[in-house]
């Protein structure tokens, strides 16, 4: 889901990080500010306008401006939080009824862990109103956005289907069968087919050299290996079994996607 919040309405954003002791509190405050805030270890019940809400260790919130914030911590336990706080030109009634369309938390994106540490190494070179320091609390909201709908998505897709799904984004170099991927998920190979189909897939063959073809174009694109170097490491039998792949899926040959995207000839 997009935000829609412009960048050049983040006035500044901090990272920070926390522990709080056992039966640690926080506020009553009201929120100025968009916050990310990321629960680590402990626990914690942020109580939101008088409703409390339960946070488990893993877990990311987003708290929005104007509302009336108490946080209680593990009674038993320190409570490790990091946080990125970004602050705001004032919003419209229609980019505060956006955010208010984001899930509340969700399990911490290891993306969004990645950000926060960026941010946090950054304190001792930029100031929080720093063009780099904005753009990336920016960025950890817009990751935050679009991993609530890439979960939302995850949700209603079959268990198998996403086991199958990873497992082909992990090995596509690999020698994979049918057979080897249903045995993976504990299904048979014809259950697998019929899982997919009705997930609006292709069957799991087809989607194997369909991400081969994906990961070919990359690196053709990107790199300056050879055609038969690339189809090797993505799971071709040769390079003109890429070659024909390819040019099916993209409607170019190999070579007319790498001119394409380097330009002119080295």
């Amino acid at each position: 889901m997009p935000i829609n919040l412009r960048h050049d309405k983040i006035k500044s954003a901090y990272a920070g990080s926390i522990v709080y002791p056992p039966k640690g509190t926080y506020g009553p405050r009201m929120q100025h500010d968009l916050q990310l805030f990321l629960l680590h270890s402990g626990e914690l019940d942020i109580h939101i306008d008088g409703e409390p809400h339960a946070v488990k260790p893993g877990q990311v919130v987003l708290l929005k401006p104007q509302h009336n914030e108490y946080f209680v911590f593990a009674k038993d336990q320190e409570s490790w939080h990091r946080w990125i706080t970004l602050a705001t030109e004032a919003l419209s009634a229609q980019e505060l009824a956006g955010l208010d369309g984001l899930p509340f938390s969700m399990p911490i994106p290891e993306s969004l862990n990645a950000l926060v540490d960026l941010m946090l190494s950054m304190h001792n070179e930029f100031t929080s109103g720093d063009e780099p320091v904005r753009s990336l609390g920016y960025a950890a909201l817009s990751l935050f956005a679009a991993s609530g709908s890439s979960q939302a998505k995850k949700r209603r897709q079959h268990p198998c289907i996403l086991a199958a799904l990873g497992y082909i984004r992990q090995h596509y170099a690999a020698d994979i069968t049918l057979q080897a991927l249903a045995a993976h998920v504990n299904v048979t190979p014809e259950h697998l087919v019929r899982l997919f189909r009705a997930g609006q897939h292709p069957t799991p063959i087809r989607y194997l050299w369909q991400y081969r073809v994906v990961k070919a174009t990359e690196l053709l694109t990107q790199s300056g290996l050879t055609v038969a170097e690339i189809a090797g490491r993505c799971g071709f039998k040769s390079a003109f079994h890429l070659s024909r792949l390819v040019k099916e899926q993209t409607g170019s040959t190999p070579t007319e996607l790498r001119k394409s995207a380097w330009g002119a000839e080295p």
